[in-house]
């Protein structure tokens, strides 16, 4: 995790208590799930996708588009300033993380392989979300 503050922060110990295993590994250890798993790479309702950590509504159903590499992903946040973008040098690739602004939760990656007009491909782990349906 980055050492800045996010506006919602908790130890190690508290964050289990409100999250699941999985949603631990993801979001607190920078995990990731196995493509085709995840229950949001094949969702398609309306509605808007939030932190699973902290609930921030960060992705919204009209941003997302199916890519076929296994994971939801989105074209665009639903408001820039809502997930932060860090270089990710490990597993010997260069990629950018994407974050989560308010908790510091890890999301994903960002690509730029999308659709026009952003070009961008959020490629966002489904344990790292909640849906909320409009």
């Amino acid at each position: 995790m980055s050492k800045k503050p996010y506006a919602v922060e908790k130890t190690p110990e508290q964050w289990r208590e409100v999250l699941g295993a999985t949603q631990y590994a993801v979001l607190r250890e920078k995990g990731t799930e196995r493509a085709f798993t995840g229950q949001y790479y094949d969702h398609h309702e309306a509605g808007a996708y939030a932190c699973a950590g902290c609930g921030e509504a960060l992705f919204d159903s009209d941003a997302k588009f199916d890519s076929g590499c296994g994971w939801p992903s989105f074209s665009s946040p639903a408001a820039a300033e809502r997930v932060e973008e860090v270089f990710d040098g490990s597993h010997g690739m260069a990629r950018t993380e994407v974050m989560c602004a308010r908790c510091g939760g890890h999301l994903g990656h960002v690509f730029d392989d999308g659709p026009a007009p952003t070009r961008l491909r959020y490629c966002i782990n489904s344990a790292s979300i909640d849906f909320k349906k409009k």
